[in-house]
């Protein structure tokens, strides 16, 4: 892992490259072809190419979530009532969210009313990848925030096990979320399917949740078929420490290196970085490091990650780290400062972000309630993370009267019409005069 100054920041800040025609891109070209083409039969061949098992029956039996979360109480109860805190914070977390989005009409001048509504989408389809790390928290990151929308149905896919059905602990996060359909489908042609919709999979509206480069290649391939929460590539950490921050039994060090291997262990493009006030502590963020990996299960995944892209940067200014934070945009952005108040206005690039030392993102990607969706790659600079907003259309209004702001506005859409040489126009907007 790199330690290096902040001047010297610009040599190693990475920007992401334009999408080319990798093999990637041609393996997901000709799913989504076949998928297209062959709807269910692909699927099936799909599946005794990549996943576990190839199901003669993609949909998961009625009844078999409801069964799973069942089993889960009785034989994993503290998982159980750990996902169903997770589940009540993230649903109540959305409905503040959805608070904010109101209809409205508004007469913006005698005779001319304009107004705003949002509209739920009908269906949306949740990815929840499996794998070495099924991640059952993305069920209730995608579903819950749907369910909160007003989403008429909520499908759900994962890629099926041995026995032919998904993770159980995936079926039981999807009943806990309130899920209706689920199947046993992975990858990029599960995408697919919900894009065109198969013999058995429903075409959905919208595919939300996280997964491999497949997947990713899938949703931005796909994407005016189907709509998308976002591509996301590599996950991403960078904290900002200033060295002072600490509770008992713990120092700001070891804090930092905690929170870098808890994202580093993700896999080998995860990325990993800390803003130091000097060497010293750069130091003694590494040692903690090391004295860790020492003793962690992943620690050959989270040393490769740290060895490509981890960066330990040291700046000198609050206005140096800063600047160099709203470059890198990043996933997420942890604050381990003393006065966090004067920093956080200047802070404007960041998917969420983490203020205090107390505050690490483990709780941001499971239990706290906000969405663990999250813009990655930088492109937290234009969009943020996964959301009730995702689930609804927000549509306009116009509604027209005799009076004055009537007349006003026919008028100079006819003369704007005219400047810009479509005299229909023009003419439609004269004749209700």
């Amino acid at each position: 892992m790199k330690i290096i100054h902040a001047k010297e920041f610009d040599r190693y800040q990475e920007v992401p490259e334009v999408p080319r025609e990798d093999d990637t891109v041609v393996v997901v070209v000709d799913i989504n072809a076949a998928i297209k083409a062959e709807g269910d039969a692909a699927l099936r061949r799909y599946a005794a190419r990549f996943d576990r098992s190839s199901p003669e029956k993609l949909e998961t039996p009625k009844g078999a979530g409801e069964e799973a979360w069942g089993r889960m109480q009785k034989e994993k109860p503290e998982l159980a009532a750990a996902l169903r805190l997770a589940a009540d914070h993230i649903r109540r977390f959305a409905e503040l969210q959805k608070a904010q989005f109101t209809d409205f009409e508004y007469e913006m001048s005698p005779g001319l009313f304009t107004g705003q509504r949002h509209i739920p989408i009908q269906r949306a389809g949740i990815y929840a990848p499996g794998g070495h790390f099924p991640l059952i928290s993305s069920v209730l990151m995608g579903a819950i925030p749907a369910a909160v929308a007003g989403v008429d149905e909520i499908v759900l896919a994962s890629p099926p096990l041995e026995d032919g059905l998904p993770d159980r602990r995936i079926l039981a996060a999807a009943y806990l979320a309130g899920v209706e359909r689920t199947f046993a489908v992975g990858g990029a042609q599960a995408v697919a399917a919900f894009a065109f919709g198969t013999e058995t999979l429903p075409r959905v509206d919208i595919i939300a949740g996280p997964g491999n480069r497949y997947v990713a290649t899938a949703k931005r391939l796909l994407f005016g078929q189907t709509g998308i929460d976002f591509v996301a590539g590599p996950t991403d950490v960078l904290i900002i420490t200033d060295g002072k921050s600490s509770f008992p039994g713990m120092k700001s060090a070891d804090i930092a290196a905690v929170d870098m291997l808890a994202q580093a262990e993700h896999d080998h493009d995860a990325r990993a970085r800390v803003l130091v006030p000097n060497r010293t502590i750069a130091e003694r963020i590494t040692a903690a490091i090391e004295k860790r990996l020492a003793h962690l299960a992943t620690a050959q995944t989270a040393r490769a990650s740290l060895e490509a892209g981890g960066l330990i940067i040291i700046y000198h200014t609050m206005e140096e780290a800063v600047c160099i934070a709203n470059a890198i945009a990043p996933e997420h952005l942890e604050l381990h400062v003393e006065h966090t108040e004067n920093w956080i206005p200047h802070l404007t690039n960041y998917g969420s972000l983490f203020t205090g030392i107390l505050s690490t993102e483990a709780l941001g990607d499971y239990s706290a309630g906000i969405n663990h969706t999250l813009p990655t790659a930088g492109t937290a600079r234009f969009t943020g993370g996964l959301s009730v907003r995702h689930f609804f259309k927000t549509v306009t209004s116009l509604r027209c009267a005799p009076g004055a702001g009537f007349e006003e506005a026919r008028l100079a859409a006819a003369v704007i019409a005219r400047a810009e040489g479509l005299e229909a126009h023009a003419a439609s907007a004269e004749s209700r005069g």
